[in-house]
């Protein structure tokens, strides 16, 4: 005898970002939506742990609140939201350099002043970029001819040496690569991003902004610890060898198993990056503030309990520092001794809290890189992801967003 089939409109397969925002457009379409979630919570890549007391983000991340889908699904009050400083501190041969956005207010100007981080050459570059990709409209940016965010800069009339100092350590954050390879439109609309917006953490980790999320999905829509082994014809075959029935399928997860559900499947390559979180007894920076490094021994590094005091226990302080690639033999040391040039303080107290390492943190986006892709794979079947689209939070919401539309689309015909 056959068992009854589960069947629902769509299944989502995958609770990151962009499943959870397909999810809930297609609820409001009015579709029966089931989300199978493999692991035991939502958000995928941009989940938080409680680590001996600490809040661990699964990789450092920040919340950016300008972008337009963020704004659209979130009451970012719910949130609890804690700023960066508006600017970051380089780290030079010279010692420390603080560069800040001088339109967040008066007293930011003088690190601007020219011989300091830049010269007058590429403050007024700065200033004529950043007023363009501020205030013209975004559909402009995204017409612009594609090259890499290297070329653009220097089109954009900056010196090398002002690029090596700033831009080349700061953006290597950003897209997790240190070429500056990344397609110029994506810097662009990144750089536009952050003049717009504030970069935050949210008050119980970033891991806040998807449980956000899945709480306005219907009750019973997700269904975690349901790993899905293979699509069928008729839905999808989950760990243990149910079926679950469906008119069509959503493939959200990442890149490994989107390419094992769906073979064939054009990706790109992904970056790679490890963050080491560090707990001391004292801050050795009392302030809220990324800092990069001239030298590129690591990508950024910053005390997150600054940002948000209830990522560290009473009386201790959280640091978190990421470099490309996998953690490696002897990487740690060598990188508690950057930081203690960094910091200018000891680094030997410091308790080696975790290492968090992200296979497929970021897709590469060298030009041209196309700013969206049809979610439609094969009759019945779609997906969606940051792949899709950019990197960035943005990227992954506006996927699922048009997954939601395509396959809305075709089930009414």
């Amino acid at each position: 005898m056959t068992a009854k089939r589960d069947v629902s409109d769509v299944l989502i397969v995958g609770g990151g970002l962009a499943g959870l925002a397909c999810a809930r457009d297609l609820a409001g379409y009015g579709f029966a939506v089931r989300l199978l979630e493999a692991s035991d919570g939502v958000g995928g890549r941009m989940r938080s742990d409680t680590h001996e007391g600490f809040v661990v983000d699964r990789g450092f991340q920040v919340f950016n609140t300008s972008y337009p889908q963020v704004r659209r699904r979130l009451v970012l009050r719910d949130l609890r939201l804690r700023p960066f400083t508006p600017g970051v501190l380089v780290h030079t041969e010279d010692g420390p350099l603080r560069f800040e956005d001088p339109t967040r207010g008066r007293r930011r100007l003088g690190d601007l002043r020219p011989g300091r981080l830049a010269g007058t050459r590429d403050l007024l570059a700065l200033a004529a970029l950043s007023g363009r990709d501020m205030l013209a409209p975004a559909r402009w940016l995204k017409r612009g001819e594609d090259r890499t965010t290297r070329t653009a800069l220097a089109a954009a009339g900056f010196s090398e040496e002002f690029v090596e100092r700033f831009f080349r350590p700061f953006l290597s954050g950003v897209f997790l690569e240190d070429q500056l390879e990344t397609s110029g439109r994506v810097f662009h609309l990144v750089w536009r991003s952050m003049l717009r917006g504030t970069l935050c953490l949210p008050g119980a980790g970033i891991g806040a902004v998807p449980r956000l999320l899945a709480e306005e999905l219907p009750p019973g829509t997700v269904r975690l610890g349901t790993p899905v082994t293979r699509l069928t014809d008729d839905g999808v075959e989950v760990d243990g060898g149910g079926g679950l029935a469906a008119r069509a399928v959503v493939v959200a997860t990442g890149p490994g198993p989107a390419a094992r559900l769906l073979p064939g499947l054009d990706l790109p390559a992904y970056r790679v990056v490890t963050t080491y979180y560090h707990a001391a007894t004292r801050s050795p920076l009392a302030e809220p503030v990324l800092l990069t490094d001239t030298r590129r021994r690591f990508l950024n590094t910053c005390v997150l309990s600054e940002v948000v005091r209830g990522y560290a226990p009473p009386g201790m302080s959280l640091i978190a520092t990421s470099v490309l690639g996998s953690d490696r033999e002897g990487g740690e040391t060598r990188l508690r001794e950057a930081l203690s040039e960094v910091y200018g303080t000891g680094t030997a107290d410091w308790d080696l809290l975790t290492v968090r390492t992200v296979p497929d943190a970021l897709p590469a986006m060298p030009p041209p890189q196309p700013l969206g892709r049809t979610a439609r794979v094969a009759p019945g079947r779609y997906v969606c992801g940051d792949h899709r689209a950019t990197g960035s939070v943005q990227g992954a919401l506006a996927s699922g967003a048009r997954a939601a539309r395509e396959v809305a689309a075709d089930l009414a015909r």
